[in-house]
């Protein structure tokens, strides 16, 4: 796992000051980039007398051929192509015996991207199985080429430069700091944060920087023009059901997946531990790593306070698996002397995150660098419980939603009344106003706050250009579901929740607070291969009746413990609720206030103290997670000087 950075400049490449202000500029940006990759660094120019002048970086974290002969950025061996790459691609040694024995100069997955590349152009892509982000530079077409894994497990940034160049990053303060992008705040992502506590895709808080969507590509020509295209999308999977006559035949095949998956994700130079929160995908995965012939490493982090603490469940797994287990119990006030910390890793704001921050540090300190981790597990098999509620909520608003407009409205209000505006009601609301489609649902589930809550929280000018702005999850959910009729709701909401919350904040928060520590985090139940299959099976097969993740818990034939799949789900959560108003208020109160973000004169002052005030006075209409994004976005923005 690495860092990657790099600039195309339109027009001859070779004067001696414009390389060396172009190199400085990587330079700063690979500097920032340093926690990605502090094994080893590299800088690389390539221009021609005709050519555009290109400048690729590469941070390591040296996983896969640790050796020198990995190194990056990486060269063809006829010097062609030039490449940084941040990733991993499993299958690079089964691609590596189609590409041919000679010539090789190292073991790494990098140089078999490269011949990859060489051999098939851009449908190289279609057969790399992993996690990735690239750059490419292709000196006979005279293009730079960025592509991104299927499921943007990796990401990467760009922006199109005032004099017509183009940068990229796998952060966006690296693209700050490189100093060819202006700090200035996108206001229509502003309110699509305060929306969804995270940025979703493809904006950034940085007007004008944007990231490469999941399952696809960008071409960059000579002239600094940019080209996007497709290669995979997650409901393209769907069509006519798996070629299995029998939910016994499907459960046979997503263990085999499974199983191969996890082999997969075992592939490395270093050894590889993974994350026990004692809950189903965790023990799947450490079950299934024990199953391939593995002693895992595993790690569970506790807290001396019982209502938080679930490492006895992960205890539990270890005992029945023969893990080599470490148990990291922490007391109140360690997770909260990180804090300050977790926030500067943000790279972008997000309301989650500080979890994932706190186990990433807790594992590297034990010397771990690739740790396997079971995200993926609920919107794959239909673990959360909205999937249930969602399924009920669209059968009955699918009729109520062909009401008219003012009798939805009506009923909206008298709703709100009744739940005195408590969050609940306020969403609840909202749904009974829908036209009642699942692409308008779903993204009121996730809302932290709403349409109406922004617009009395936004201060003039920074309210005027969201009014009209659709919201950017029905934006993508409503072509994607009306092109996809055959998808039953499960898989529309397995599709919703994973380009959506999994991709803009699990996978984004799992990638910058597990990068802050130099750890890389595989996750093998995001397989694309495992998930094609999954996207073809009928909703039947993924119904719970009584069993949560029925599906993969059955496909694993009873190697799970019956304790821990019929657990209540918990999941590793912080109690920020009581910490806001105990010892994290004055902390927060400070950055909320006139010094803080009321005085910048983006949200109303008034507006933003009586969510404080009403949060501490126990307010239902405010609950902590819409304080907490408001301190967070505070923070956010005093590190980047925006």
């Amino acid at each position: 796992m690495c860092g990657i950075a790099g600039l195309l400049l339109p027009g001859a490449g070779g004067q001696t000051d414009r390389v060396a202000a172009a190199r400085q500029s990587v330079t700063r940006m690979i500097e920032c980039l340093h926690h990605r990759g502090p094994d080893g660094c590299g800088l690389e120019v390539a221009s021609g007398a005709s050519d555009p002048l290109v400048v690729l970086g590469h941070t390591r974290l040296a996983i896969i051929d640790p050796s020198p002969t990995g190194r990056q950025p990486m060269v063809s061996a006829d010097g062609s192509t030039l490449i940084t790459f941040n990733g991993e691609i499993y299958n690079f040694r089964a691609l590596r015996s189609v590409l041919g024995d000679d010539g090789w100069r190292s073991h790494s997955d990098t140089e078999v991207l490269l011949r990859a590349y060489a051999r098939w152009g851009r449908e190289c892509l279609a057969h790399l199985r992993g996690m990735f982000a690239f750059a490419l530079w292709d000196a006979q077409r005279r293009e730079l080429f960025l592509a991104r894994d299927r499921l943007g497990i990796k990401p990467v940034y760009y922006a199109c430069t005032e004099d017509g160049g183009f940068v990229f990053a796998s952060e966006v303060r690296a693209l700050l700091a490189g100093g060819l992008v202006a700090p200035r705040l996108d206001r229509v992502a502003l309110s699509e944060y305060l929306a969804y506590q995270s940025l979703p895709a493809p904006r950034t808080l940085v007007d004008g920087v944007r990231s490469l969507q999941p399952g696809c590509w960008l071409r960059v020509d000579a002239s600094g023009g940019v080209t996007h295209g497709c290669y995979w999308d997650l409901l393209g999977q769907v069509g006519p059901p798996a070629d299995t006559s029998t939910l016994e035949d499907s459960r046979r095949r997503v263990a085999e997946l499974l199983r191969e998956s996890v082999a997969l994700h075992l592939v490395s130079d270093v050894p590889v531990g993974a994350f026990l929160s004692g809950g189903i995908d965790s023990t799947a995965v450490v079950a299934l790593m024990r199953d391939a012939g593995v002693v895992p490493r595993t790690f569970s982090v506790g807290f001396h306070e019982q209502a938080y603490d679930e490492s006895v469940h992960a205890q539990t797994v270890a005992a029945c698996f023969r893990t080599d287990h470490s148990q990291i119990t922490l007391r109140e006030r360690d997770v909260l002397d990180q804090i300050p910390e977790a926030l500067d890793a943000m790279d972008q704001p997000t309301g989650d995150g500080v979890n994932t921050f706190v186990v990433s540090r807790a594992v590297h300190a034990a010397g771990i660098k690739v740790a396997l981790s079971g995200l993926g597990g609920d919107e794959l098999f239909a673990g959360y419980p909205s999937f249930m509620r969602l399924q009920r909520a669209a059968a009955v608003f699918r009729a109520w939603g062909h009401m008219p407009p003012l009798v939805r409205t009506l009923a909206a209000r008298g709703v709100r009344i009744l739940g005195r505006s408590s969050v609940a009601a306020t969403k609840a609301a909202a749904m009974v106003a829908s036209n009642g489609q699942l692409a308008h649902l779903y993204p009121l589930t996730r809302q932290v706050l709403s349409t109406s809550q922004r617009r009395a929280l936004l201060a003039e000018p920074w309210a005027g250009p969201n009014a009209a702005a659709p919201d950017p999850y029905v934006a993508l959910l409503e072509p994607a579901l009306r092109g996809r009729p055959q998808a039953g709701t499960l898989t529309a909401i397995s599709y919703a929740e994973a380009r959506t919350y999994m991709h803009d904040v699990l996978l984004r928060d799992t990638d910058q607070m597990s990068m802050a520590h130099s750890l890389e985090v595989r996750v093998p139940l995001l397989d694309h291969c495992l998930i094609e299959y999954l996207m073809r099976l009928p909703d039947r097969y993924k119904q719970p009746a009584g069993t949560p993740k029925r599906l993969l818990v059955d496909s694993l034939d009873g190697l799970l413990p019956t304790s821990i799949v019929h657990r209540p789900k918990q999941g590793f959560a912080l109690p920020f609720d009581p910490w806001l108003r105990g010892p994290l208020r004055e902390f927060c109160a400070t950055r909320l206030g006139l010094d803080g973000l009321a005085g910048r004169g983006i949200l109303q002052p008034d507006v933003v103290w009586d969510l404080w005030t009403g949060f501490l006075d126990r307010h239902p209409a405010v609950s902590w997670s819409r304080v907490w994004i408001l301190v967070v976005l505070e923070a956010w923005l005093e590190r980047n000087g925006l």
